[in-house]
C-alpha cells in the first residue's frame, strides 16, 4: 500500500512538472539578477525584470534586437492595408510548449486579455488602445483595425507577449505563477517559480528558431549587490546584472570575470505627487506640522528641487561612471531626443530664490521614498539628493523600501516624492509620454504608471496627434515638442540615464542589450 501511494505521488509530481520529466540533456546556465520578478504572468506588470523572464517563455509578434531595432517575431511580415488597418502574416509551423499549433486566434485572445489583468500595478493596455477590432482572415493572417491611423502598431506589439487561448482562457495571474497557464512558444519551458528566490526553465527543443545551447536555465534573484557579486566570483552563478559600480574598475582587471556593457534606454527620475491639492502626505513645515496645500504642485518649487540637484556629481560619484546626467527620457541619438532640452544646471542659489518666491524662504520637510533593491545605487542616489535638497532648505528624509512592496504603494499615491525608473525599450519617447506623464485615464488606457498623477492636457493632445501622424519627420518633431513641454513643466525630475553592465564567468560570451534585459538567449559559449 505504501509503495502504491508513493508511486502515485511521484506520477502526480511528474504530471505537474512536465518540463522536469522531459528535461533535455546539455549544459546548464545560472543567472543572478538584482531585482525580484513579481509574477510569471506576462501581462501583469510592465517591468523590465518581469518582461525579461517572459521573453524566455513567450514570443511577441515583433521583437527588438540588442540595439533596439524592430525585427519579425511570431509575425513574419506586416503591411498597411489602409490608413487604419494593419495586416500581420503569422509564422507557420510554430507550436506551443504542449504541442498544439499557434494560430491567429491566440493573437486575438491575447489582445483581448492583456489590457484587463486585475490588480496590475502597471499594465500593457496603452500599447493596445488603438485597436478597435481584430479580424482573423485565416489561421495565419490577422488584421488589426483602428479608428485613426496608428503608424506605431508594429512597434507597440513588440511589448505584448502572445499567450495560448487553450491554456490561459479564464486563467488568473496565480495560474501563471503556478505554471498551469505558463505555456508559450518561446525557447524555454516553465518548470517552477519561487517568489523572491528563483525561476527554473528547461530548453524547448521544438523552438521555431532552433534550440538554444542551454538545456536548463536557473534565474536567481539576489538583490544584495555584494552577495550577487560574490556569487559570480565564486562560480556559483555564470552571469550577473547590475554590477556594483564601486567594484567595476577592479572587476575589469579580474581574470575571473569579463564585463559586457551597453548604453541604457532607462531614465532614473524623481516623481513629485500631483494627486493632492490639499493635505499632502509626507510634507510638513519645519516644525513637523502638516501643510494645508501641496507645495509640489507649484512649478517654482519643482524647478527649485531640480536646480538643487548636481547631476554631474550623481553620475560621477554615486554611480561611479555607470550613468550619464539627463534632462529627458532618452540619450542623444535616439528617435525623438530633443537637443534643445538640456540637462538642468546645478544652481542652488537659484533654487533658494524660487523657494522664497513660492512662499518657502525657510523651506519645508519632505520624505523621499525609494526602492533599495531595484536599480543600481537607488537608495544611495536618494541619500545624495536628500543632502542637496537639505542644503537649500528642504529638510529631506529618505525612506527606503524593498521593491516587492514599492510599486503597489506608489500606485496608491502613498508617497510625496519617489524615485523610479522607466526604460524606453522601443527607443522612442512615446511610451514615457503616454505611460509616465500622460494623464491617468483607466478607460482610455493612459498613464498606466503615472502613479504621481501629473497631468498636462496640452501635452496629451500633442502626443495624441503624433500617434496618428504617418510622416516620420513630422511625428518626431511633435514628440520633441512634447518632451520639451514635460521638461519645462517639470512633470518629473530627471536624474540620469543608466549604463547597463553585466559580469560573466570566463567561457561565456554575452550580447549586451540597451533594454537592460538579462536573457539566456543573449549568452553563448565563448
Amino acid at each position: 500500500m505504501m509503495m502504491k501511494a508513493t508511486r502515485r505521488a511521484l506520477l502526480a509530481a511528474a504530471a505537474a512538472t512536465p518540463a522536469l520529466a522531459q528535461s533535455p540533456a546539455g549544459p546548464a546556465l545560472t543567472i543572478a539578477i538584482g531585482a525580484p520578478v513579481t509574477s510569471m504572468d506576462p501581462h501583469f506588470f510592465n517591468a523590465s525584470f518581469n518582461s525579461a523572464i517572459a521573453s524566455h517563455i513567450f514570443d511577441r509578434l515583433t521583437e527588438r534586437t540588442a540595439d533596439a531595432r524592430l525585427v519579425p517575431g511570431l509575425a513574419e511580415s506586416w503591411r498597411l492595408v489602409s490608413d487604419t488597418v494593419w495586416e500581420f502574416k503569422l509564422r507557420a509551423g510554430v507550436t506551443w510548449h504542449d504541442g498544439r499549433a499557434f494560430t491567429a486566434d491566440d493573437v486575438a485572445f491575447t489582445i483581448e486579455r492583456a489590457p484587463n489583468v486585475p490588480n496590475s500595478p502597471g499594465g500593457f493596455g496603452v500599447f493596445l488602445r488603438a485597436i478597435t477590432r481584430v479580424e482573423i482572415l485565416d489561421p495565419l493572417t490577422i488584421r488589426l483595425h483602428s479608428a485613426r491611423p496608428h503608424p506605431s502598431m508594429p512597434s507597440d506589439l513588440g511589448f505584448i507577449a502572445i499567450i495560448a487561448r487553450h491554456a490561459a482562457s479564464g486563467a488568473t495571474t496565480e495560474d501563471f505563477n503556478s505554471g498551469r497557464a505558463t505555456i508559450g512558444t518561446g525557447p524555454y519551458r516553465f518548470v517552477s517559480f519561487r517568489a523572491g528566490d528563483r525561476i527554473e526553465l528547461v530548453r524547448n527543443d521544438a523552438y521555431w528558431r532552433g534550440p538554444e545551447p542551454w538545456a536548463r536555465v536557473s534565474t536567481r534573484m539576489i538583490t544584495n549587490d555584494s552577495a550577487r557579486l560574490a556569487a559570480v566570483l565564486a562560480g556559483d552563478v555564470d552571469v550577473i546584472d547590475q554590477v556594483p559600480s564601486a567594484d567595476l574598475a577592479r572587476l575589469r582587471r579580474d581574470a575571473r570575470v569579463t564585463i559586457a556593457e551597453a548604453p541604457s534606454l532607462r531614465l532614473i527620475f524623481l516623481a513629485p505627487d500631483f494627486s493632492r491639492q490639499e493635505n499632502p502626505v509626507f510634507v510638513t513645515d519645519n516644525d513637523g506640522r502638516p501643510l494645508a496645500t501641496n507645495p509640489l504642485r507649484d512649478l517654482r518649487v519643482r524647478r527649485a528641487l531640480s536646480l538643487a540637484i548636481d547631476r554631474t556629481a550623481l553620475a560621477a560619484r554615486v554611480m561611479e561612471g555607470t550613468a550619464r546626467p539627463a534632462g529627458q527620457w532618452l540619450p542623444p541619438g535616439t528617435f525623438s531626443f530633443n537637443p534643445e532640452v538640456p540637462v538642468p544646471p546645478y544652481e542652488p542659489e537659484a533654487a533658494r530664490r524660487l523657494l522664497a518666491e513660492a512662499g518657502f524662504p525657510q523651506g519645508f520637510r519632505l520624505a523621499l521614498h525609494t526602492p533599495n533593491d531595484r536599480y543600481p545605487n537607488d537608495s544611495r542616489t536618494c541619500q545624495a539628493v536628500a543632502q542637496m535638497w537639505t542644503r537649500v532648505g528642504i529638510r529631506t528624509e529618505v525612506v527606503a523600501l524593498p521593491w516587492a512592496a514599492f510599486p503597489a504603494r506608489a500606485a496608491r499615491q502613498e508617497f510625496a516624492m519617489h524615485l523610479i525608473g522607466w526604460g524606453s525599450s522601443a527607443a522612442d519617447s512615446f511610451g514615457a509620454l503616454m505611460n509616465v506623464v500622460g494623464s491617468f485615464d483607466r478607460e482610455r488606457r493612459l498613464g498606466a504608471v503615472n502613479h504621481h498623477r501629473y497631468s498636462n492636457p496640452a501635452m496629451d493632445a500633442l502626443v495624441e496627434r503624433a500617434l496618428v501622424t504617418t510622416d516620420d519627420a513630422t511625428r518626431e518633431a511633435m514628440l520633441r515638442d512634447a518632451v520639451r513641454m514635460a521638461a519645462e513643466d517639470v512633470g518629473v525630475i530627471p536624474l540620469y540615464n543608466l549604463i547597463n553592465v553585466w559580469a560573466c564567468r570566463p567561457g561565456f560570451r554575452m550580447e549586451a542589450r540597451m533594454d537592460e534585459r538579462t536573457l539566456a538567449m543573449a549568452l553563448r559559449p565563448a
